[in-house]
């Protein structure tokens, strides 16, 4: 029997006083994936469980992480127990790609290394992708028709510490601000349009477009962007723009190849432009909550298949 170890970061052993805000997300997203991979079958699962979130779903293995031991240590241990290990964690501060570099690639359930370190910075992954053809922000920058700026942290996670400012000259000041606390933020030209993200189940062969969801958005008085909520596989089936999604999503896999398991895209829908990347997440997003469900679909043990698949062929 194969043995999973499912490890998100805020609920495992990552949380702290001001997580809060993500904290609720990141435990339904680990409950949904550790519920798949118990339905899935053959498959013994084990949860890392922090004291802030200590129950797991039934038929799964609740592991306490040690007192006083770090990401790092706690998850190179059960590496070393389990066949495989799906982490979700943010790309912020070069986490996911430090626990990537841990796991290994044989036991990781998801993207490349490679793909990690470009998409864990906002700004490489749209140079990546502008220089193959996809339009991004950096395509409006120039526009007389960009009104609004949004600033936000090049690595962050979600709309956490986002921005957005009616000026140009008010958005260089916010990054400036920023800079010398020492972070590491963007600004891009605000794409207005029709916030949507893409689910996709990528391999070394294949890139499937599972659906596409309608993100949830509020602005308030000061300009703070906040994401609350997405509604999954939100576009009617006879929607002209999902052939065109699917077609704009192989683009973007052929200008990331690296592209592995379950992957998230946001996106705005511009009137005039189509499809514009805001930024790719390596790694399970809100969207895959109860997307199983709606898609009558095991997406975990897809997943898995199509790991194995690759570690196949790898081996052939």
């Amino acid at each position: 029997m194969m043995r999973v170890f499912v490890y998100e970061h805020l609920s495992g052993c990552g949380a702290t006083d001001a997580c809060d805000e993500l904290l609720g997300p990141g435990r339904e997203m680990r409950d949904a994936v550790a519920r798949d991979l118990l339905r899935a079958g053959a498959c013994a699962v084990s949860v890392a469980a922090g004291p802030r979130a200590p129950e797991v779903p039934p038929g799964a293995l609740a592991l306490r992480p040690p007192a006083g031991a770090g990401a790092a240590e706690f998850v190179a241990h059960q590496a070393r127990l389990h066949d495989r290990v799906w982490v979700i964690a943010p790309e912020t501060g070069g986490l996911l790609a430090q626990l990537q570099r841990i796991v290994g690639a044989e036991r990781w359930l998801g993207c490349d290394a490679a793909t990690i370190a470009l998409t864990s910075s906002k700004r490489a992954t749209l140079t990546r992708v502008a220089e193959s053809g996809v339009a991004t922000p950096l395509a409006f920058a120039a526009s007389p028709a960009t009104r609004r700026w949004v600033v936000k942290p090049d690595d962050g996670a979600g709309a956490v510490a986002t921005r957005v400012h009616n000026t140009h000259a008010a958005a260089r000041d916010d990054v400036e601000t920023r800079r010398q606390r020492g972070e590491a933020a963007v600004l891009e030209a605000w794409v207005a349009g029709e916030p949507l993200s893409l689910s996709l189940l990528c391999s070394a062969g294949r890139i499937e477009l599972l659906c596409v969801n309608r993100q949830q958005l509020t602005i308030d008085a000061f300009g703070v962007l906040s994401f609350t909520g997405v509604q999954i596989d939100a576009l009617r089936r006879d929607d002209a723009r999902i052939d065109s999604l699917r077609a704009w999503a192989r683009s973007l896999a052929r200008a990331v190849p690296g592209l592995r398991g379950y992957v998230g895209i946001d996106l705005v829908w511009h009137a005039r432009r189509g499809p514009v990347l805001i930024e790719i997440n390596p790694r399970v997003t809100m969207a895959y909550v109860g997307l199983s469900t709606a898609l009558h679909r095991n997406l975990a043990a897809a997943v898995l298949a199509a790991h194995r698949g690759e570690a196949v062929h790898a081996d052939a």
